[in-house]
Formats: structure tokens, sequence, C-alpha cells
């Protein structure tokens, strides 16, 4: 295992440029195997996840080449359909492979899903959506075993307990593009990563039209091709950046971004008194102004997202006054604050509340992540607290950012890899 080593206090300054999307790179792979023609996939990240998904499609039978951020990726006959437990325990969104198995093949057998420790994210809404649209499904083992091998269209509603599902909404789309007829997705999560899995299915030649909607509508059964198709920048990695501006009193330009995406967590620094200006596809930080206390509600998509959620926790800690988040989204996603409270933040947790009393500057200290967006968390928390702070598990922050710590010394920050 390894470990990031931080000396904060300092500045940060300069220009980072954004990477790909993971929470489009992953299902854009899996949607890959929808096709037997080869296909160029261009702004991918270096991630580890990125790598279990190429593991995994490798395994199915996919032939690829990934060099520089580029997958040349061809999948011209299935090996197998199955994913297995060794590969998709790595990663939760190891299912999308589920809805392009069914749409290729008929047939699937997929490994009950892994990832973050967040809280329990059902698939129930996967597997109504797929058995709406014809196929069979029995979970057998830890095992989805799945048949259809004549989909045909349907109208779904992916109403869910917590609202809108991302995961549901990209794998039902994918198995339509192959149902017979005219499928129609209500209740369908708005996301701009689903909005550029849309893009990427229609480029190959699927017609899916409504996605940013709640009502995606998808004609099946077109031909799918050939091409090269470049994906979004990762909104999320574009926040944390923009969080180790405000917190650090530092000023930022964010290279290769989308603004846009980002509206209402643009509005909430806004709000907290830290200057932005958005340019096209740049944003500029500028986080040496006063800061106030500030109420934030998570929602899906255009509210704000819940994958932004830790990173405002560590920079409201040191914010003047008191400030609330209101999780409603995943139900273990405070993890973060017994950590950053070891830094010396003062945080309370009333069920799906967390109380945030601004602290004058945290300490350094020995923190361990539980998770993807706790690692970053506490990455900022280190990169503005006063003294050392050890990171571990930094196992999880490699699975969602591409040379973080590499992108943070160009800015000024003071953080080295260790081994444990």
């Amino acid at each position: 295992m390894e470990k990031f080593v931080i000396e904060g206090g300092k500045r940060l300054n300069g220009e980072v440029r954004i990477s790909g999307a993971k929470n489009s790179a992953l299902p854009i792979i899996a949607g890959s195997l929808l096709t037997d023609k080869p296909l160029i996939l261009e702004n991918i990240p270096c991630l580890n996840d990125v790598t279990t998904m190429l593991q995994l499609v490798k395994t199915i039978g996919a032939s690829l080449s990934f060099k520089k951020n580029r997958l040349q990726i061809h999948t011209g006959q299935l090996r197998q359909i199955e994913a297995p437990y060794d590969i998709v325990r790595k990663m939760r969104a190891s299912y999308y492979v589920l809805g392009a198995l069914i749409a290729r093949a008929g047939r699937a057998r997929v490994s009950l899903p892994g990832g973050c420790a967040i809280g329990p994210r059902p698939i129930d809404l996967h597997i109504k959506g797929l058995r709406a649209l014809g196929t069979k499904i029995e979970i057998e083992g830890g095992y989805i075993n799945a048949r259809g091998r004549r989909l045909h269209g349907a109208k779904i509603d992916l109403q869910g307990p917590k609202g809108t599902s991302v995961g549901a909404t990209i794998n039902v789309m994918i198995a339509a593009t192959a149902a017979r007829g005219t499928t129609e997705i209500t209740s369908a999560a708005c996301e701009p990563e689903v909005i550029d899995v849309a893009n990427f299915l229609n480029f190959l030649g699927a017609e899916i039209s409504g996605q940013g909607t709640h009502t995606i509508v998808i004609k099946g059964g077109k031909t799918l091709g050939t091409g090269s198709y470049r994906i979004i920048p990762d909104r999320i990695e574009t926040g944390t950046f923009a969080v180790a501006a405000a917190m650090t009193r530092g000023k930022i330009k964010i290279a290769h971004c989308v603004p846009e995406h980002l509206s209402s967590v643009i509005d909430k620094f806004q709000e907290i008194g830290v200057r932005i200006e958005a340019l096209n596809n740049t944003l500029i930080i500028d986080g040496s102004g006063e800061k106030h206390a500030t109420n934030i509600f998570v929602a899906p998509y255009p509210g704000f997202p819940t994958d932004m959620q830790a990173q405002f926790m560590a920079l409201l800690s040191i914010v003047p006054g008191t400030s609330t988040i209101k999780e409603t989204i995943f139900e273990n996603r405070f993890m973060q604050a017994v950590e950053l409270m070891r830094m010396g933040a003062e945080i309370t947790i009333e069920g799906d509340t967390a109380v945030i009393n601004g602290v004058g500057r945290l300490s350094g200290a020995y923190v361990m992540a539980s998770d993807l967006r706790a690692s970053a968390a506490l990455v900022l928390a280190g990169l503005a607290a006063r003294g050392k702070t050890v990171v571990r598990r930094i196992y999880h922050l490699d699975r969602g950012y591409e040379k973080f710590e590499v992108k943070l010394r160009k800015l000024g920050a003071r953080i080295k890899r260790e081994k444990e």
C-alpha cells in the first residue's frame, strides 16, 4: 500500500489540465462491446478503475491498446459472456457490461458489484429496466444470470427511493439499442455523463433523443459501426481543484473543463465568497478573499453533486461560521468527517446532516481514507493544514484521479507518494 505525505500551508497557484471523465469512460468502454467494429476512444483517463474495466472487457473478448489517454478497442467476437467476481469486486461500474452483453449476445452472467463503502446502492432499478425489455433475470450464487435474445421496446420508469439512477439509466439505455421498437425511459438521470454515453451511442449509429432530460427515447435495432469518439472532461476533478484553490487561498486556472457541468457547485463557491471566472472551457478560481458559511443540499443533477460533498466539507471546516450539508443520496457518505476532526475540524453528524463550525486552521495528522471522494477531501485538508499530514489507503483516490499528486505539485503543493 501507498500513502501521501503532505506539508501543508502553501498557497496553490498556476494552471491545471482536467482529465477525461471517469464516469463517462467506464460505461463507454463497456458500450464498445455493442459493436464488432474497431473503435478509438480519446481522452480516457489513466485510472485504476479504467484498468479494471479494460481487464474485464479484455476477458470478454476485446483486443485493445491504451497509450497516452487513447484507447483502441475491437471486440470482433465475444470470448465469453461472464464478468467474473475477481474483477467485478474491485469496481461497481463493472455492471455496465450487463446491458452491453445482453444487447450483443442475448445473455450475460455478471457478478454482483463491489466499489466504495458509502452505503447500499442496490441494482433493483437495473433489473427492473432490463426485465421490461424482455430479459429474464435470476440472481444465484452472487451472480446475475440474464437471458434476453428477443429484446423489445418498453416504457420504463426508473424513479428510485433516492431519486434518479445514473447507472440504471445508462445500463438500460445501452441494452435498449438492441431492442425491437421504441424504448422510453422516464425518471431518467440527467447527468452530463449520461448525455455523453448517449452521444457516444448515437455516434455509433444508435437513435437516442432526450438525453439531458428526464425522458430518454431510444429507437432500437440500428446497426452500430466504427469511428473515433472523445469523452468529456471530468467535472468532479474540476470541482476538486477548485476547492484546492479555495482552501489554500490560491489562484488556479483550470483548463479543459466544462463550467456549465458544475453550475450548482459554482453557485456555492460564489455564495461563500470564492471568486470564479468562467471562460469557454476554462475556470479561474481565486480563493484569497474572505469566506462565509453556507448550507448545502445534495441532490441529483443539476443539484449539488454527492461526489463534491466530502471536498466541500473539508472547505467549510475552515470557513467562519456554521455551515450544514444534507446528504440525500448515500447513507454512509460522511465517513471523512471523523478523519477531518482528527485534524481539528468541528463537525457534528445528525442523521443525514453534517453541522460544521468553521475553525481558523486545521492541523496536520495521520488520517485514513475510506472511499474515493473522502480521499480527495483529506488531501485537500492536508494542503491547507499547518504541519505534516499523512493520508493512508490512497488506493481509493487512484480509482478516480489521474496523476493527482503530480498535478498538485505543479501548482506548488508539497506532496509526495511513499510506500507504507
